[in-house]
């Protein structure tokens, strides 16, 4: 069936054929084969819950990057970020360069320490830093976020391939769900990281064809960008710094590199990958190459909308309401460019679903581990089998309760608006309390809960704000869309004589925007409420940083020499500060004993004594062997600040 430039168009003439429908099942069929292949190879571990959780930790770099790669790609941004090149230009290539700092950041200050401290969940670095409630706290947090983000990224997709493709909403939902379940708790861990490699190829494969067939039908890569030129859409020199726009060179620089820290450094989701690797050496490898695949998505992404664009540039969809939301132009483009090719379009469905595939597994996977072992496991020791069957049945529940959150986005609307935006939220409030816990070892276990806590709180009173009083046109930024050629042949209207339009209501994949004029009527404080999404990061980091340092000061900060060393980063001691002198150095290191091995090195081999440590949160526990022998006799010795050393002699 063709479709016609006019009303016809409006219509969803072009539809799923039946080799699109046999490629769409075969992305379902593989990966559940995967799933099943870890489980046969794995029968002989079935006690081992470091094999099932962390793939025994012994992954290469290479597939847990691209893992990584495919855990940004839900199917959100395959389907969103297009439409943010088509909406607000390439301002959004600047995340290269957060990407870039996060990935140092990760390799120099997170992966060591996780590495080094052995911990299987993310928020047991908090437990030995500072005490079990800061801990449950933190995941508690992390545990709400994932399952409201996760029902969105199973529905979201759904709702928009059904609006263009006619694929059922909740077969769709139902399906995604079941695979994932399926697939991730037979295999664990590896079949999530092997099949995220599969559904990345998926990813890129999708978008490059439709990137070489949108190439072809305007004339090649150089008339894409001059149409896209002309248009505005080529922009890269924004260095505005009022915090109110929405994007800029410093709101992506600054919040977008804080937003990402979070997501790779605080989140299970994230850090379960990389501390299956190898070592800490394959770690650090595989964020660094996780930057490269993070790199070619935003080009793939950025080029596919620019290409939107320009095949749009005369008669945008969106604006003539032929679709109804932004999130549904991606596959509206792919199927009016690719309906003569049988199997392409289901290629593209592909590479969406592959992205919440991936996200969903790797979601529900790591939300097992920390219930596991945050919540169960410290309070009820279990044999390997009873731990590795539970491991499998949380995977489970924790697929059905995202189910449900799919569910009730269908039924509430406005919660769409909140997932988008609760990343940021949170994102901000736990970097800051694992920064307060890695490089401020003043900060107490008070401090840490009650920063926490209120980054979150000034983080929601900001976005509740923003939704009663929204950013004005200007703030968003929303360059000019052209009806002008709806009657004719698509072709570029230009910037300077065309009729444009602006999108009323603008989604985007991170929040969505009620855009107000400048003459609404504004107190002072809505130019607060106006503050970039991005921006929601630092606030959360910085109030976080704040009160947390304020009330571990009110209540006795925490005596820096006591503290584990292996739990704060002394930055200072690397290669780029070593030409400060060794003095400065051990100045800087705020008193945390960060020599303590050698000290004790020197003691052991002088008195014939061993002895080692194990930090107990505000307590260290210290184990004395004298010889080869270790008598029942114990004694404590009480320090400062409620902590204590439990010496056997």
């Amino acid at each position: 069936m063709e479709c016609n430039i006019g009303d016809v168009r409006s219509q969803t003439c072009y539809t799923f054929g039946t080799w699109d429908y046999v490629v769409f099942s075969s992305l379902f069929v593989i990966s559940g084969g995967i799933g099943l292949y870890f489980a046969y190879t794995s029968r002989t571990n079935e006690e081992d819950k470091e094999d099932y959780l962390l793939a025994g930790r012994n992954l290469p770099a290479f597939p847990v990057s691209l893992s990584m790669t495919a855990s940004f790609m839900s199917a959100i941004a395959v389907l969103g970020l297009p439409s943010e090149f088509y909406i607000f230009g390439t301002m959004f290539w600047w995340y290269a360069l957060s990407f870039l700092l996060m990935a140092i950041v990760m390799s120099e200050v997170y992966i060591p320490i996780f590495y080094r401290l052995k911990i299987t969940s993310t928020y047991e670095y908090l437990e030995i830093r500072f005490n079990r409630p800061v801990r449950l706290l933190a995941t508690t947090v992390y545990i709400i976020n994932s399952s409201l983000y996760v029902g969105v990224v199973i529905y979201a997709p759904s709702l928009a391939l059904n609006a263009v493709t006619g694929l059922g909403i909740w077969w769709s939902v139902a399906l995604t769900a079941g695979v994932c379940m399926f697939y991730t708790s037979l295999g664990g861990m590896k079949a999530v990281v092997w099949t995220d490699v599969f559904q990345c190829l998926v990813m890129w494969i999708g978008l490059v064809a439709v990137i070489a067939r949108a190439s072809v039908l305007l004339g090649g890569f150089n008339n894409m960008w001059q149409i896209a030129s002309d248009g505005g859409r080529i922009q890269f020199k924004n260095f505005d710094i009022d915090p109110r726009m929405r994007h800029t060179f410093w709101t992506i620089s600054l919040g977008g590199t804080l937003y990402w820290i979070g997501t790779y450094g605080t989140t299970q989701t994230m850090a379960q990958r990389y501390i299956s690797c190898k070592s800490e050496n394959q770690a650090r490898l595989a964020v660094h190459l996780n930057v490269i695949g993070l790199w070619i998505v935003l080009l793939l992404v950025g080029f596919a909308g620019l290409f939107m664009y320009a095949y749009y540039a005369g008669c945008d969809p969106y604006s003539k309401q032929w679709v109804g939301a932004t999130d549904q132009l991606m596959p509206y483009f792919v199927l009016e460019i690719l309906h003569d090719y049988p199997g392409l379009p289901g290629i593209f469905v592909c590479s969406a679903f592959s992205g919440t595939l991936s996200t969903v597994s790797s979601a529900t996977n790591a939300m097992a581990t920390v219930t596991l072992e945050d919540f169960i496991t410290p309070f009820k020791k279990l044999s390997g089998k009873k731990t590795l069957i539970l491991s499998k049945v949380l995977v489970v529940i924790y697929g059905l309760l995202c189910t449900i959150m799919a569910v009730l986005t269908s039924q509430l609307g406005t919660i769409l608006e909140v997932a988008f935006s609760i990343n940021s939220i949170v994102a901000g409030g736990m970097t800051g309390l694992f920064t307060l816990g890695m490089l401020l070892p003043w900060c107490n276990s008070y401090g840490a809960f009650s920063g926490l806590l209120s980054g979150l709180a000034m983080c929601i009173w900001v976005y509740v704000g923003s939704t009663i009083y929204p950013p004005t046109s200007e703030m968003l930024q929303i360059l000019p869309l052209c009806t002008d050629n709806c009657n004719g042949t698509s072709s570029s209207c230009g910037i300077s004589d065309i009729e444009t339009t602006y999108a009323p209501y603008v989604e985007t994949t991170i929040v969505t925007y009620n855009a107000t004029t400048p003459t609404d009527v504004r107190p002072p404080i809505a130019e607060l409420y106006s503050v970039s999404y991005l921006y929601y990061n630092i606030i959360g980091f910085l109030t976080t940083i704040i009160v947390g340092l304020v009330v571990s000061f009110a209540t006795g900060y925490q005596e820096p020499s006591l503290l584990p060393p292996e739990t704060i980063r002394p930055i200072f001691d690397h290669l780029l500060f070593r030409w400060l002198p060794k003095k400065v150095r051990r100045f800087l290191w705020c008193g945390v004993r960060h020599d303590r091995e050698e000290e004790d090195q020197v003691v052991k081999d002088e008195c014939d004594v061993d002895f080692t440590y194990k930090s107990l949160g505000d307590s260290t526990e210290a184990e004395i062997h004298i010889g080869k022998t270790i008598s029942d006799n114990s004694f404590n010795i009480t320090l400062p600040e409620k902590n204590s050393i439990t010496t056997r002699l």
